[in-house]
């Protein structure tokens, strides 16, 4: 199987490919490009992303071909994809970062700046909070309800369709920790620095 993390300068990706090479070990070639050849040929794509959503969407942009090779890789041909982070958020429609920003639009949402009550809430979001998982996912595989993980962002996915919500968190409001939509999956958290837990929805994830 070979799973590609897709590489368009998003920032610092390393933690994010140690812990796939990590559980990966020999079984599964993991490649970090933004060849679109490659992300074509690939079984599953991760879909990393830091910093705010304008800088990702931007970067996306700015790979000639990347953003219609993705489009093909989930919509059309509907392989697996989980995007990390602000790699979820650019699921959406819109993004309110700095500015008004079209996202990839896959799942039908916006990306808004959590409701920090007048300063009640610390912005970002740092550390790590409890997961209320509201469906089953495929990627929660021997996750229990109520399990932590580690968060940093101060802005939140609202997508339109509830169904698509796999697990909330509460900070500020129940703000969407995951989605999942049949081939494509995100987390808001990072697995990659979740410990042995975000290790094992890695491990879900590879084994879909």
């Amino acid at each position: 199987m070979n799973v590609t993390i897709v590489d368009y300068n998003s920032g610092n990706i390393s933690s994010v490919i140690n812990s796939f090479k990590e559980v990966a070990k020999e079984k599964i070639k993991i490649e970090v490009t933004s060849n679109l050849d490659k992300i074509k040929s690939s079984d599953k794509i991760v879909l990393p992303g830091q910093g705010s959503f304008k800088s990702c969407v931007d970067a996306l942009n700015n790979i000639d071909g990347l953003v219609d090779t993705l489009n093909e890789f989930t919509i059309i041909n509907k392989k697996p994809l989980l995007g990390i982070c602000v790699g979820l958020q650019m699921f959406a429609d819109v993004g309110y970062e700095e500015i008004e920003t079209k996202g990839l639009g896959w799942i039908t949402g916006r990306v808004s700046k959590i409701d920090n009550q007048n300063r009640k809430f610390k912005l970002p979001h740092i550390g790590w909070n409890e997961l209320n998982i509201v469906k089953d996912s495929r990627i929660f595989k021997d996750i229990k309800d109520k399990s932590h993980m580690y968060f940093v962002h101060s802005y939140e996915f609202i997508p339109k369709d509830k169904d698509v919500i796999s697990s909330t968190t509460n900070y500020s409001s129940n703000i969407v920790c995951s989605v999942e939509k049949e081939n494509i999956f995100g987390t808001q958290f990072h697995p990659e620095k979740s410990d042995k837990l975000g290790l094992k929805i890695i491990e879900n994830f590879l084994n879909l």
